[in-house]
Parts: structure tokens; C-alpha cells; sequence
């Protein structure tokens, strides 16, 4: 069989991609990274550009900490986004693209122990229409060059 691309799912959750956030920087509206360390309690804002660099906590008493991804700390706008007919195709970085690049571009898809919590079951539907895979292609490789 030719042209047959396989996707095994790995049973990644959201979770897996969102510690470390290509977002706009607030100053300079150029790229810049968010960073959390739920450990150290601790998120940073850190740009490149314009030496941007900021420091928040995660804890929002002394013993409730929030786990949210990077960007929402800073209440920062994703880097990796792109408009796709009335939706927003996004991702939090350089692998979570890759790796949703590797789903939609798979003829076949495979799941093993569906657990309801994976990134790939979360998705909207427009992610996992075959009607879409060229179009969201497109917009993956134009995100690529952004990485």
C-alpha cells in the first residue's frame, strides 16, 4: 500500500507541551518564550529581542498552586496560531506542532488504551477531518518557518 503514513497515538495529554510557550512578546510583539517550573512554583517571560524578562509566581495561597500553561501566566498571546476557516489552529511549540503535524498528516490512525484525557481525543473536529489535512498542512509548515 502506497502513500500510507501511520499515527500511533502516544496518550499525550496537553500537559506534555505546555511547561515551556513560544508567545508574543508584550514589548517588542516579536517572539519570545514563556516558561513554567511547577516545582520552584515559578513562571518566566523571557525575550530575546528586547530583553524582556519576567517572573511570576504559580501559587495563589500558601498551599494551592495553579498548573496552567506558560502563556496564560502572563496572559501572553500564542506565537504558533494561525486562523483556519471559523476556528484557530494552534500549538504551544516546536513539538507540539511536530506532533500534531504527524496526526493530521497520517492516513492512519491509530489509538491504543483511550483514556478520554490525550491531547489527539481533545482536539476539535477540524483537526481530525481528512477533508482539512492539506489545508491545516499549509498552516503547519508556515508556523514551522516561525519556529
Amino acid at each position: 500500500m502506497t502513500g500510507l503514513h501511520r499515527f500511533q497515538d502516544e496518550n499525550l495529554t496537553i500537559a506534555d507541551f505546555f511547561k515551556e510557550v513560544l508567545v508574543v512578546c508584550p514589548t517588542c510583539q516579536k517572539k519570545a518564550l514563556a516558561t513554567v517550573n511547577f516545582e520552584e512554583k515559578l513562571a518566566y517571560l523571557i525575550c530575546l529581542q528586547c530583553g524582556l524578562n519576567k517572573k511570576m509566581t504559580t501559587q495563589i495561597s500558601n498551599n494551592a498552586t495553579i498548573n496552567l500553561s506558560a502563556d496564560q501566566y502572563f496572559d501572553a498571546q500564542l506565537w504558533l496560531q494561525a486562523p483556519f476557516k471559523s476556528d484557530n489552529f494552534w500549538s504551544y511549540n516546536e513539538s507540539h506542532l511536530h506532533y500534531l503535524e504527524l496526526y493530521i498528516s497520517a492516513t492512519l490512525r491509530e489509538h491504543k488504551d483511550r483514556t478520554h484525557f490525550t491531547l489527539i481525543e481533545k482536539l476539535p473536529k477540524f483537526y481530525h477531518d481528512a477533508k482539512n489535512r492539506t489545508a491545516l498542512l499549509k498552516i503547519i509548515s508556515k508556523l514551522k518557518s516561525k519556529v
